[in-house]
């Protein structure tokens, strides 16, 4: 595998939407209000579940660390993308790239894992519920994120560095506004097949595997609902579920439809603006979701704010 020796010394430029100036500005103003929207409703989020004691609970320590992910799934790289869509400098330099690389690789790592333990609470409360407490008990969940974060590293501890040890030739327009694996990979003018194929187990076991997770935990959360005869039983297990359907929905929809997209230009402009959906827009509308959707969090936020007039 061909190194560059210079690697260190050199910036890259963000290609990002330079080929569209008159959309940077509406874009730089869209994206501002989205991220501010995001960091303050995540940051929320992680304050209510720690001041309210009613939210001491399984399902509520997992969503505190959703919205932290969230959090920094967003700051990896939108400021540096707001930076490049103000003015002519689309650049980042290479620690810059090797931090939002990094960043990007084991956040989104923790997060695919983290929504399938949410999934296994989910089910736990459904289909278990008078042993609820007793299976997610504190040190479970606490080993349940472990794991998750652990995952995440150790994806970003492996691919980062091979990833940006691929020699380049000199290259350095990569064509996206971050940093992104897939990106950097293709600017290689080595073979980087034995990088890719590496890349291809991880996304199995970091993507694929949680997702087939989640699926079988709903499936079993599924079969659990449709034998409760009361309606309200039913619409009382439908909304102990929906927010984080929803939330699993918009993030892994939005991953799979880019991933499955042929290599051509016009699916580079769509991955862009998935990329920035999946990286913004979905931090963004998961506070909304689990506040709307939940009375226990709508009440919280009531009283926080209640005890601070």
């Amino acid at each position: 595998m061909g190194r560059s020796n210079d690697s260190s010394e050199y910036s890259f430029i963000l290609v990002g939407f330079s080929d569209r100036p008159k959309l940077e500005m509406i874009l730089f103003i869209v994206n501002f209000t989205l991220y501010s929207v995001a960091v303050l409703g995540n940051s929320t989020i992680i304050l209510v579940c720690i001041l309210d004691p009613r939210l001491h609970t399984p399902m509520y320590f997992f969503l505190a660390n959703l919205s932290f992910l969230d959090l920094c799934f967003s700051t990896s790289c939108i400021p540096q993308m707001l930076v490049n869509l103000w003015g002519p400098d689309k650049t980042i330099t290479y620690a810059g790239c090797v931090v939002q690389l990094f960043s990007f690789l084991s956040v989104g790592g923790i997060e695919c894992i983290l929504l399938a333990v949410m999934a296994y609470d989910r089910y736990a409360a459904v289909c278990k519920p008078l042993h609820y407490m007793v299976i997610m008990h504190p040190q479970l969940c606490l080993r349940l994120v472990a794991v998750a974060w652990g995952s995440g590293l150790f994806n970003a501890i492996v691919m980062s560095p091979l990833t940006m040890t691929l020699s380049r030739c000199g290259r350095r327009r990569v064509n996206h506004f971050l940093c992104e694996m897939p990106a950097l990979i293709k600017m290689a003018c080595v073979d980087a097949r034995a990088v890719e194929m590496l890349a291809f187990s991880f996304a199995i076991l970091i993507v694929l595997l949680p997702l087939t997770l989640i699926l079988v935990s709903y499936g079993y959360i599924t079969a659990a609902v449709l034998r409760i005869k009361s309606a309200a039983g039913r619409r009382k297990a439908f909304n102990t579920c929906s927010s984080h359907l929803t939330v699993v929905s918009l993030f892994y929809g939005s991953i799979i439809y880019m991933y499955m997209q042929p290599g051509n230009s016009s699916s580079q402009d769509q991955g862009k603006f998935l990329t920035l959906f999946y990286n913004l827009v979905t931090p963004m509308l998961n506070p909304l979701i689990y506040t709307l959707r939940n009375k226990e969090v709508k009440g919280a936020l009531k009283k926080v704010l209640g005890r601070q007039q």
